[in-house]
């Protein structure tokens, strides 16, 4: 009997490279033939389609490069997509399921560092931190009111592994903290928490039940005095609503590090807002977390192929 053929490995959407040449890349060569792709081209379906076709299993590593039915349907040997990292909106989950694809990803890895992240983002909002130091380079010497968190209320939004660190912190600073999930919590409390919240922050996972989560509706019931800080996903806030609110006082300032389009295109409203703090969807980029994650979806990968398959978000329908 002719012993069975190794399985097929690809990393299609290695760009920026994170993975090609670490610790993770060697493990998951000893499972097989492995190809890794660096090249920029996930992003088009054909091009993803003849990247991963015959492969076995997919390591994800940007979103950038979305799993869809017709990618699915075209790519019929795919069993498992690994991804590295907790969001799984680049990933149609109900047609993996149906074509028989096992999804998983590497939940609460990056949780410290993008909790700490949140933090920063909150406290560089709330202090105005970004625009003095710009100032105060261009020869002022800006002396305005800060905002003190201590004694304010945090609304944190999803309560996973990010969202309660976030709501630790918080109370490590003495502030009130309120939580919010999208599995219990009910509009009501939503509502109720959105019109008390000092600083509102988002954790929640995108879906079709979170996609613009917070809208025109929303923004109406905070404070004026409300930051924003969100690390989830851009999508979880309406664009138009996000941008009206901030340019017409209906929420004093922001902490962005995820957008509807990344990267940001030039002359995008949101740079020109000096009430918005801005970082490049990097919150959870350090090399513990790297080194981690990228470890953890090959295990994942690992553990697949050997019958036991561990950190599942969809199995495949039988």
């Amino acid at each position: 009997m002719a012993p069975a053929a190794e399985p097929l490995v690809v990393v299609p959407d290695d760009f920026p490279s994170v993975f090609e040449g670490t610790p993770a890349h060697e493990r998951l060569k000893k499972l097989g033939e492995t190809r890794v792709y660096t090249a920029r081209g996930a992003d088009d379906e054909a091009e993803l389609i003849r990247r991963i076709d015959g492969a076995r299993a997919i390591v994800n590593i940007r979103a950038h490069a979305r799993f869809t039915d017709a990618v699915f349907a075209a790519c019929r040997h795919v069993k498992l997509v690994s991804i590295w990292g907790t969001g799984t909106d680049n990933v149609d989950l109900d047609a993996a399921g149906r074509r028989g694809v096992t999804v998983c990803n590497t939940p609460g890895v990056n949780a410290f560092a993008v909790a700490e992240h949140t933090l920063a983002l909150m406290l560089a909002a709330a202090r105005k931190i970004p625009r003095i130091d710009r100032e105060m380079r261009e020869g002022a010497w800006p002396r305005e009111m800060l905002t003190q968190l201590l004694g304010k209320t945090l609304g944190v939004f999803g309560t996973g592994k990010i969202g309660m660190r976030v709501a630790e912190l918080g109370r490590a600073f003495g502030m009130e903290v309120r939580t919010w999930n999208a599995r219990g919590g009910t509009a009501a409390a939503k509502d109720a928490i959105l019109r008390v919240a000092d600083v509102v922050s988002l954790h929640l996972r995108l879906a079709p039940d979170t996609r613009a989560f917070l809208s025109r509706r929303e923004f109406a019931l905070m404070k004026r005095t409300t930051i924003l800080v969100n690390t989830g996903r851009g999508a979880l806030v309406e664009r138009d609503a996000l941008l009206d609110a901030l340019t017409h006082g209906k929420v004093t300032a922001a902490g962005l590090d995820v957008f509807h389009d990344e990267p940001l295109k030039p002359g995008d409203p949101l740079l020109a807002l000096p009430n918005v703090v801005l970082s490049p969807h990097n919150a959870g980029q350090t090399p513990e977390v790297i080194r981690d994650g990228l470890l953890r979806a090959v295990e994942n990968v690992e553990n697949f192929l050997a019958g036991r398959p561990t950190d599942v978000v969809v199995a495949p329908v039988r």
